[in-house]
């Protein structure tokens, strides 16, 4: 007897047949078919009228699968791989959510999205369903590849603040009154011609760290004492050497994270100048590289244990159907030989 209404007697649809007759994954069919809860209502359509159409009906093993997840949960890096290995703070994050996943019965998988072929297959990987839920770590690389999986409906949740657009819950260092309490540090040491390298032009921790600067200087900023990294150890390395010739009788520096801060330093050994008596520096993070270097860094600390519990926090309760939250949580001053001898 035929089940199916494209013509080939005998022969059953499967769910290829229904996500090619409604336009869809397999994975968004198979999360229809469970029932589940983060699939867009245009979608869900489709494939109802799909199943009406071919007269699809689910196995006695498809059926017993239902309710089920795979326990999986998938890490996307947006960056390419020297900055994966350039950037401690991607490492504790990692092994931070890792870990908070573990208590809780659950594996991490790592998706790579620094090229084209990559963040094409990080959203295929996701459309089908193959994890339960998905963390983005960085958005200012290429910020269209997240949209594009947010827009499958799978929970997601952000390691710091994406932009104004994406609605989906986060959790963030409080940067914009780290930096500006690192700002102010400064000026109670009688730093007065505080110059930054602040972070890429895309990114939303970057711009509230360059605010939060802003800010402790009352708002008014010489353009001249403002340079753009993007986070490596060697932008912050030609930043700190611009920022020298624009503002030769600089005597601080704030620099969007530590790594920067360390390119900053290496840079101001060769121009002559002695950190912190010429020139004093604080970063941001507290990650390895502010105790790498010589002097180490005074640095506004991220609480990366309380990021990581409360991302795997958040994705949960997104899995289970919970709307978006944020939560931002408080940095701290970590005082080291680069503001004081």
């Amino acid at each position: 007897m035929a089940s199916s209404t494209d013509g080939h007697r005998g022969k059953r649809p499967t769910i290829t047949d229904i996500a090619t007759a409604a336009g869809v994954s397999r994975g968004t069919v198979s999360r229809v078919l469970n029932n589940e809860r983060w699939v867009s209502e245009s979608a869900r359509d489709a494939v109802e009228r799909a199943i009406a159409e071919t007269g699809y009906r689910p196995s006695s093993t498809a059926r017993s699968l239902r309710g089920r997840r795979s326990h999986r949960v998938a890490f996307l890096i947006n960056e390419g791989v020297d900055r994966l290995f350039a950037d401690p703070n991607f490492a504790v994050l990692l092994q931070g959510i890792s870990d908070a996943l573990r208590e809780r019965g659950s594996s991490i998988v790592l998706l790579m999205a620094g090229n084209q072929a990559e963040r094409d297959h990080a959203v295929e990987f996701v459309e089908d369903g193959a994890v339960d839920g998905l963390f983005v770590i960085s958005w200012h690389q290429d910020p269209e590849v997240v949209a594009r999986i947010e827009r499958t409906g799978i929970p997601l949740v952000s390691a710091g603040e994406p932009p104004s657009a994406a609605e989906v819950s986060w959790v963030s260092a409080d940067d914009k009154e780290g930096a500006a309490l690192a700002t102010r540090y400064l000026l109670s040491l009688g730093r007065r011609r505080i110059v930054t390298i602040a972070g890429p032009d895309r990114g939303p921790s970057g711009d509230q760290r360059l605010a939060g600067y802003t800010e402790a200087l009352s708002g008014e900023v010489d353009p001249r004492w403002i340079e753009v990294g993007d986070y490596s150890q060697a932008s912050g390395a030609e930043a700190m050497l611009a920022l020298l010739d624009r503002v030769p009788d600089l005597d601080a520096v704030f620099a969007a994270n530590d790594v920067m801060a360390a390119g900053a330093i290496e840079a101001l050994r060769q121009a002559g100048r002695r950190v912190p008596e010429d020139v004093a520096v604080v970063g941001f993070d507290d990650s390895t590289a502010a105790t790498s270097v010589v002097p180490a860094i005074t640095t506004m600390r991220q609480h990366f244990d309380v990021i990581c519990k409360t991302a795997v926090e958040l994705l949960t309760e997104r899995i289970d159907g919970s709307p978006p939250r944020h939560v931002v949580v408080p940095t701290e001053l970590v005082i080291r030989e680069s503001t004081s001898s």
